[in-house]
């Protein structure tokens, strides 16, 4: 992964540095060190200057570098090093004549003792420099390798989100023309109302095709033209209450297209007569809406073809992590899902 630099976190560690260094050698020179107080703070302000020169000809080699190599390869590495070692051995040989004017230390020493003492000072400064700063570079490195990995784990779970809602609808539009023909055939107006229900359920469905999540109000308008397509279908075989406050229709949200696929599995899996019919009741029970039917199951399998209560449990798991809740005995069968509160409202678009 190309890094790409803190240089403001690495400005502020320099003058976090500058300072810090500044105030412990005031302290070292101030009581340990007999001599001049002019001399003393000559010391410090020179301690000072020395390292915010090095702090800051590292940050600016760093921006020349980054520029021109990759700073995870080898050779931005090695340069690194070398460059900043080379400028801070510069920098703190200039600084002698002026710290040898005020102090006139180069007397106690031999010729070439005296420049030497600071080329290994300024190989110090230089190595403590190049460790704090690798550390505000690791920790940017970490810090952005977190963001761009939570950037990817959304974008997947969007996708899949995207990806399991589109199983949803070319199953149910095949199912609505096969109805839509035979209605035609046998009630023209029957087919009439049908197709408008259908076009407002089609509607709502390329509306909301990119939201993850649909207010209450929006899945009972939707679930209720679906159900009205069903009773042209079904007559008086399907018997469905929606029985729902509302008080709780504007402010609560769904997984879009959530509450069709529990209908539809319902109608899907049992037997509808006019003598037995599939008695349908959705009502809110503790913050959950309830989908709750009387148990009458088809004598022959019907495949599911990955829709229904799979898809809506793993859409349901990827954007709020909670569960849908499933119940059967012998008589009867639920599904249950948790009602999402104004905090998923921005996953709306």
């Amino acid at each position: 992964m190309d890094s790409v630099l803190p240089i403001k976190n690495l400005v502020r560690l320099n003058w976090l540095l500058v300072v810090a260094f500044t105030a412990i050698s005031s302290v070292y020179f101030v009581f340990l060190l007999e001599d001049l107080p002019i001399h003393k703070i000559f010391y410090t302000v020179m301690t000072g200057l020395g390292i915010g020169l090095v702090g800051f000809a590292n940050v600016g080699i760093l921006i020349l570098l980054e520029r021109r190599y990759n700073t995870e390869t080898k050779r931005f590495k090695t340069y690194r090093l070398l460059y900043t070692y080379a400028a801070s051995a510069v920098i703190y040989i200039g600084l002698s004549p002026i710290f040898d004017y005020i102090s006139k230390k180069s007397e106690l020493y031999p010729f070439f003792v005296f420049p030497s003492i600071f080329v290994v000072s300024s190989v110090v400064v230089n190595t403590v420099i190049v460790i704090f700063h690798d550390f505000i570079i690791l920790h940017s490195d970490k810090a952005r390798a977190g963001l761009e990995l939570s950037k990817l784990k959304t974008a997947n779970a969007e996708a899949t989100n995207l990806l399991l809602k589109q199983q949803i609808h070319p199953h149910f539009l095949f199912n609505a023309l096969n109805t839509l023909k035979a209605l035609y055939r046998k009630d023209p107006y029957a087919g009439d109302t049908y197709i408008v229900h259908l076009a407002n359920f089609l509607r709502a469905s390329v509306y909301n095709h990119a939201a993850k999540v649909s207010s209450l109000a929006e899945e009972v308008a939707l679930l209720s033209d679906y159900l009205e397509m069903q009773k042209i279908r079904f007559g008086v075989a399907l018997d469905c209450t929606i029985d729902l406050p509302k008080e709780i229709l504007k402010d609560h949200y769904l997984p879009s297209f959530s509450l069709q696929p529990l209908l539809e599995n319902a109608i899907k899996h049992n037997d509808l007569t006019q003598e037995a019919p599939l008695v349908v009741h959705i009502f809110c029970l503790e913050e959950r809406i309830v989908v709750y039917n009387n148990l009458q199951k088809k004598s022959v399998n019907v495949s599911s073809a990955y829709h229904g209560l799979a898809n809506l449990a793993e859409r349901y798991s990827l954007l709020s992590g909670d569960e849908i809740i499933i119940k059967e005995d012998k008589n009867t069968f639920s599904v249950s899902i948790k009602l999402l509160t104004n905090e998923y409202s921005d996953h709306r678009r």
